[in-house]
């Protein structure tokens, strides 16, 4: 594939061996833990993992595309980026439309595949928040009102979020849309305040419903509700102390028989701990922590040569691997209240690895464009210090 020049597309090889290895170990993983219950719930054994390659595929696909789309684009639409976000969120609000499964309206249903609108939704915030900060990059950093505007803005989806409802979601949007724009270049002070008052608000939000509450109160003390609000957590830890050094062995796991529900979405990582111990905690956690380092160090090159927006794009994608990762590992281990929040690249969900796919791509698109921008400003320094040596 030819570029600007005739050069070849500049392909960031170390982040697309990030990403495929933290593919193969949730696909390794989703095998071990799903089969017993597709083999129960769906008749067919290997169901889940069906599913899970398919939603690679098409992923891999869309992501290659989208690392050809120029990010300017996304920059110049990003106010109809955002009407779309908000049509997804409410559409799947509407009864007849949305499908409503444990208490959550969360998915729409088309012939043969369900959707989660909101996975997608969250990203296209994103997109927006970035083209602001690129945009309004003196206001964001000079007044108050720079920050509150997109925070105040980000938390309307956060809300909608929540009349799915889908707490979590909600708060890692808003945790990376701070991040951005505090990287992005926004006062100490203003963060600090809105830090507060968003604090504020999620607490409140937190007590605002019952079921909620019970969660927080289970969370403080799991065991004392270990066959009630407490089940969850407490088969979690138990999978987890289990895996001690090197884990009970690859597909020998007692909790996923069963004993702890969503294991292959939710709590993936439980059962990661049970099998593979230690070591396999501690490899999974590098993984994570070299993708959103590789992902906030694209976004610094793209910075550096002069590309605000496309930094944004990279640097959201890093924040949210990184809070996301953190909260659905914290949930596994009872140090956070139980979410509905999947493990990135990992957990079984279809829409979720085709959409942090998509967001690959994007990625991938700002190396490219941040390489092109760097051999273009080295050329026209070398041809300015060829006329000068000609001079």
């Amino acid at each position: 594939m030819s570029a600007q020049r005739g050069q070849g597309y500049a392909l960031d090889t170390v982040l697309v061996c990030l990403v495929l290895a933290v593919l193969l170990l949730g696909l390794v993983m989703l095998t071990s833990r799903s089969v017993p219950r597709a083999a129960r719930d769906a008749g067919d054994a290997p169901f889940f993992v069906k599913g899970r390659l398919q939603g690679a595929a098409v992923g891999i696909v869309l992501a290659v595309l989208l690392a050809l789309v120029p990010t300017d684009f996304y920059l110049k639409h990003a106010n109809l980026i955002l009407v779309l976000a908000a049509v997804m969120l409410v559409v799947v609000l509407i009864p007849g439309i949305g499908h409503e499964s444990n208490g959550s309206r969360r998915w729409i249903r088309l012939p043969g595949i369900q959707l989660q609108p909101s996975e997608l939704a969250r990203v296209l915030v994103l997109v927006w928040v970035a083209a602001y900060a690129a945009r309004r990059g003196r206001e964001l950093a000079g007044s108050l009102a720079g920050l509150a505007k997109p925070l105040g803005l980000t938390f309307v989806f956060c809300l909608l979020l929540l009349m799915e409802p889908d707490f979590g979601a909600a708060a890692v949007l808003f945790a990376t849309a701070f991040g951005l724009l505090f990287i992005a270049g926004a006062q100490l002070r203003g963060v600090l305040l809105c830090l507060l008052a968003a604090a504020a608000g999620f607490a409140a939000l937190m007590v605002s419903a019952d079921y909620r509450m019970k969660r927080l109160t289970c969370f403080l003390n799991p065991w004392a509700h270990a066959q009630e609000c407490g089940y969850q957590p407490v088969q979690s830890l138990i999978a987890i102390g289990r895996g001690e050094w090197f884990g009970v062995g690859l597909g020998e796991s007692v909790q996923k028989l069963f004993y702890l529900p969503e294991a292959h979405t939710d709590f993936l990582f439980a059962v990661l701990a049970e099998e593979l111990g230690l070591a396999g905690v501690l490899l999974t956690l590098a993984l994570f922590v070299a993708l959103a380092w590789r992902a906030l160090y694209i976004a610094r090159e793209a910075a550096t040569a002069g590309l605000k927006f496309q930094a944004g794009l990279a640097a959201a994608f890093g924040l949210w691997v990184g809070i996301q990762s953190l909260v659905n590992i914290g949930v596994a281990m009872s140090v956070l209240p139980t979410k509905g929040l999947t493990l990135p690249f990992m957990s079984y969900g279809r829409t979720s690895i085709v959409v942090a796919l998509m967001w690959v791509g994007m990625v991938l698109r700002v190396h490219h464009e941040t390489v092109l921008r760097s051999r273009g400003g080295a050329s026209v320094g070398a041809r300015r210090g060829m006329r000068e040596v000609a001079a």
